[in-house]
């Protein structure tokens, strides 16, 4: 094959030209992301049930909907919320899901059960969606001027934006920090009294009164001869303002007198849901957060919303500004072009350290050739597998660029040593050179892709990452491996010069005489090993007993935390708070903010009466967005340093539980950084002993020392007071107990009664106590309900009350009773030891208690019980390849036991930089295991062919040695220069960069510098076990 091209060199270059253009097509199709769609398809129920106890929606609406999600295709976890007034189950499906199908699973199956659920939700609605739970962005409107309060805000975002933006393609669901205008009639139970009437006939009073009626018209078909019009009637519309309202007519008395509305309420123009306000940077202002849909593509979306939002900005009233107070999408085009600039680098310094060994510009021309061409051609093999640009895929360019010179060092090194020492033409010297070298060449294409293959098997989310890379480094090697073979031999055919017209430069005759001054000694040192076998072998067990030490005492975790440039803030008050004492606690967080972290921060978005676990008076999150990288270099200022120092200070506000958090690695896996399980009562103790188990559990984690924010996003259980309606007195006292039920509803909860115009958008109206009248225990006595005599009779003849301990909110695992927790591990602890000190505090909790873990911690947990049988495939079918290229079960040995030292390199640098055993460490280590095994192929492969024409077998290893000493550290040198801007990379996803350049660097430094010394011993040490064997065979 290579001596085709090298007679057809334009053939070779038509070749090139097409893989290159292919390329650059597929380059503008490609779409751009963090991550690939790692998260797993999650499917969202949501039930709501107006006034509901937590206990009743458990009861009623979450464990019907939960029984009759069965048979579901490839569910792995089924988790639900109960809380005051609505219910939420959350279905994760495994990867293999496809995300519409199993959505319209969990719609068939709602459908089975829904009559059994109770009228008030069914009317209300029940939604099912698929979107991540994290969040990608949150926008604001803010009144510069002061002029507009929250609600004048949450009206504008309510009619002019909130629609428009869940329109828009990729966002999958949309959070409203704050609400729109409404009409409230405040009722008041004296005046009530008064004229006889109860909130009942005021709900229907206003149902009559306030309707659209279609009539229909006058002189329709069919019709009298000569009638002469036809037209449309109209009736009775909606009212439109307050006014209206107030002449609504309740009753008329006997003598003519008429009772309106207005006669026994307060009837204006409210807010539709209270205690939503929001601040950013302390001015008034409204929000909202938006959910990316599952498999949307995060840059795209968040560009859609912006361009949406650029339009809406044009219209709003002056003095209301939109602002962007929490965004994820800079980091990750940051990150992106980050390693761009990486790629460039690695071009850059290896092209350096060629022109350093060959000291000839057109042989270094040669492999850098190859560079562009590879790597484009791997972006057409990307656009054509449906893969997109991420960081994972642009890592492993980078390292791809270091692999792929390779090859094409070897042919241009090999070529201009053919020359100089046989006086051969280029073209000759390359057609020799090729007929020595083509099994090294596919050798080591075949051991680098034989690495990377087994990776793509991998099941769960760790399956999708690693595929990212075996995808791309796969091709790369394949594609490099091509160029090997037609391009550059061609090229050095054409290229090169016969060796007698070289320039002698000085700084190569010095550089030239130094090394073949270190190659000779590098013999000598050789000569010496090969004699002393045993000691070589002692050494050999040495550096296996010292991979297995470290190895299980590096610390595992699962993705590296980056600095986003967000944080997320979390406070909650002790159940019963008002929006008042949540607020308080709100401003304090934003002013630590924004006078101790005035360098760092850069906004501080409050939004109260919103949170993870659930909305409330006494929940709250705020949004703080640092500065931009470039301004935030010193190490203090990182995200994890703010988060480190809120936390420590927010510890001391005793009022409420403050915790700062850094965003989820991945969108989609989680709500925040940390890890993310369940505490299961799988012995059934009931929900007390439960809670207290949990409390117990979370003392015990934060006292360890290993975890810090534990936390139960489960709202604590709260006194919640009880009316006792006692039947004999209603039935004695004629009243009907369906009117004391829903007057009851009325008064404390609001009834949604129908809907109103204003400024032509359409508006609910809502009907309930007046503020005064539910406030007290004692409140309750003030109404009356009517009997069936019409008289009037008082609540306080027929109910009492009494306290009683609910909970707010009830979570379960797969239909058993659990409590949620989250935490993060404490600084300098990986999730991994987290995760184990969590099981370990678990079971001394005592029997029947067991932990789940979810989101971002189940996909940890998945990979970590995957790694070691990686390594082992990958090893063995590296030694495969190997046995059935050289025909030889011996020489395969020789090869693998090269991979332990570069093993013990990356574990070395791993320990002293303190990188943890993560997703990114494991292609980092399979990269090395590669690479060891490819210097190794380039000595064995030669001191094979040298033996087989006739070499003993010492002399035939001294040769290889010395002859491939120069390739070998030049290729090396190309590759480690190559990961060197991976490993020192500062700034926007730095951390990813990091985990995979300091392992890399650490296993070839240790592959080359030790293995150069080893292989040949190695190759020795074998050879004779086998000759001897094969001897001993063969005797008599």
């Amino acid at each position: 094959m290579a001596k085709f091209f090298i007679r057809r060199p334009i053939f070779a270059w038509v070749i090139a030209i097409t893989i290159m253009l292919a390329g650059l097509l597929a380059i503008f199709t490609l779409s751009i992301s963090q991550y690939p769609d790692i998260a797993p398809t999650t499917v969202r129920i949501n039930a709501t049930y107006r006034g509901a106890s937590a206990e009743t929606v458990e009861k009623s609406v979450t464990t019907i909907i939960e029984d009759g999600m069965t048979g579901l295709d490839d569910l792995t976890y089924m988790t639900s919320t109960s809380s005051t007034g609505s219910a939420s189950i959350q279905l994760t499906f495994g990867t293999s899901a496809d995300p519409d199908i199993a959505q319209v699973q969990v719609q068939n199956k709602l459908q089975l059960v829904q009559s059994q659920l109770p009228s008030d939700v069914i009317d209300a609605g029940i939604s099912v969606t698929r979107s991540t739970s994290s969040i990608l962005l949150v926008g604001s409107l803010v009144s510069t001027d002061g002029k507009r309060n929250s609600v004048d805000l949450g009206n504008i975002m309510s009619t002019s934006i909130e629609d428009q933006i869940q329109r828009l393609e990729g966002v999958g669901s949309i959070n409203v920090f704050g609400s729109g205008y409404a009409m409230r009639v405040w009722l008041d139970p004296f005046k009530l009294l008064k004229y006889q009437l109860t909130p009942s006939d005021v709900t229907s009073a206003i149902q009559a009164q306030n309707t659209q009626v279609s009539v229909g018209s006058l002189g329709a078909q069919p019709t009298i001869p000569g009638q002469q019009i036809n037209v449309t009637i109209t009736a009775q519309s909606q009212l439109t303002t307050v006014a209206d309202f107030e002449h609504i007519i309740l009753k008329v008395e006997k003598d003519g007198a008429t009772v309106r509305l207005s006669d026994v309420s307060r009837i204006e123009i409210g807010q539709e849901s209270y205690g939503g306000s929001s601040r950013y940077n302390g001015q008034p202002s409204t929000g909202f957060a938006v959910n990316l849909a599952i498999g949307a593509n995060a840059i795209d979306t968040a560009a859609r919303v912006r361009s949406a939002l650029e339009v809406i900005g044009r219209g709003l009233p002056a003095g209301v500004e939109i602002t962007y107070p929490y965004d994820t999408t800079p980091f990750v085009e940051l990150s992106i072009e980050k390693v761009v600039h990486t790629l460039i680098e690695a071009i850059v310094l290896v092209f350096v350290v060629l022109l350093v060994f060959l000291q000839n510009l057109r042989a270094t021309l040669i492999p850098t050739i190859a560079v562009p061409v590879v790597l484009l051609g791997t972006f057409g093999v990307l656009a054509v597998t449906g893969y997109s640009i991420n960081t994972l895929t642009m890592f492993a360019m980078v390292l791809a660029i270091g692999l792929l010179v390779d090859d094409a060092i070897v042919v241009v090194e090999n070529v201009e040593r053919i020359m100089s020492e046989e006086k051969l033409s280029p073209l000759e010297a390359t057609e020799k050179s090729m007929g020595e070298i083509t099994g090294a060449i596919v050798g080591i294409a075949l051991v680098l892709t034989a690495v990377f293959i087994p990776m793509a098997f991998f099941g769960g989310s760790t399956g999708i990452i690693y595929r990212q890379f075996s995808i791309t480094i796969v091709s790369a090697m394949l594609l490099s491996a091509l160029v090997a073979l037609v391009l550059t031999p061609a090229l050095c055919a054409t290229m090169l010069k016969p060796v007698g017209e070289h320039r002698k430069h000085r700084v190569g005759d010095w550089f030239n005489r130094n090394f073949t001054r270190s190659t000779n000694g590098y013999i000598s040192t050789i000569g010496y090993l090969l004699k002393r076998p045993i000691r070589v072998m002692l050494v050999f067990l040495l550096v296996g007993a010292g991979c297995a030490y470290l190895f299980t005492r590096l610390p595992n975790s699962f993705l590296p935390q980056e600095d986003q440039g967000v944080l997320l803030t979390i406070v909650t008050t002790p159940p019963g708070s008002t929006t008042q004492q949540t607020q308080a606690v709100v401003e304090k967080v934003e002013k630590y903010y924004r006078e101790n972290e005035k360098d760092a921060v850069d906004s501080v978005f409050g939004a109260l009466g919103f949170g993870f676990s659930g909305s409330g008076q006494n929940s709250a999150i705020v949004f703080t967005k640092l500065k931009d990288f470039s301004l935030r270099t010193d190490p203090t200022l990182s995200a994890q340093s703010v988060v480190n120092r809120a936390l420590g200070n927010f510890f001391a506000i005793r009022e409420a539980q403050v915790f700062a958090l850094l965003p989820p690695a991945i969108q989609g896996l989680g709500v925040s950084s940390g890890f993310s399980m369940y505490l299961v009562d799988t012995g059934g103790h009931g929900n007390d002993a439960l809670t207290a188990a949990s409390k117990r559990l979370i003392q015990m984690g934060n006292s360890s020392g290993k975890i810090v924010a534990l936390r139960s996003s489960n709202k604590e259980v709260e006194p919640q007071m009880r009316i006792v309606l006692d039947q004999e007195k209603i039935g004695a006292m004629g009243v009907d107990i369906a009117s004391v039920n829903s007057m009851l509803s009325i008064i404390f909860t609001g009834r949604d009664v129908n809907d109103f115009t204003l400024n032509g958008e359409i508006k609910p109206v809502y009907v309930e106590g007046d503020a005064p009248f539910r406030m007290q225990p004692s409140d309750l006595n003030h109404w009356y309900a009517r009997n069936n005599d019409g008289e009037m009779v008082p609540f306080s003849a027929f109910t009492r009350t009494e306290w009683v301990k609910g909970a707010p909110s009830l979570a379960r695992f797969n239909a058993v009773s659990a409590i949620p927790l989250d935490g993060a591990s404490a600084p300098g602890v990986s999730s991994g030891d987290a995760m184990n000190e969590m099981e370990a505090l678990t079971n001394e909790l005592g029997g029947g208690y067991t932990v789940a873990w979810q989101g971002i911690s189940y996909q940890e947990r998945l990979s970590g019980s995957q790694a070691p049988m990686l390594y082992a495939i990958s090893v063995l079918v590296v030694f495969l390849c190997l046995a059935a290229l050289y025909e030889s079960w011996s020489i395969p040995f020789s090869v693998i036991m090269a991979v332990p030292v570069g093993i013990l390199g990356a574990l070395t640098a791993a320990t002293v930089f303190g990188q943890a055993n993560d997703v990114y460490f494991k292609v980092g280590l399979l990269t090395t295991i590669g690479l060891a095994a490819k210097n190794a192929i380039l000595i064995v492969e030669f001191a094979k062919d040298r033996m087989e024409s006739g070499m003993g077998l010492y002399e035939a290893t001294l040769e290889a040695a010395r002859l491939r000493l120069r390739p070998i550290i030049m290729t090396s040198l190309a590759f480690i220069l190559g990961v060197v801007p991976l490993a020192i990379a500062t700034g926007a996803g730095s951390a990813a960069q990091n985990a995979i350049g300091i392992g890399v660097l650490g296993g070839m430094l240790a592959a080359t510098m030790l293995g150069i010394f080893f292989v040949p011993s190695f190759f020795v040490v074998i050879r004779r076990i086998f000759a001897t064997r094969g001897k001993n065979a063969a005797g008599p």
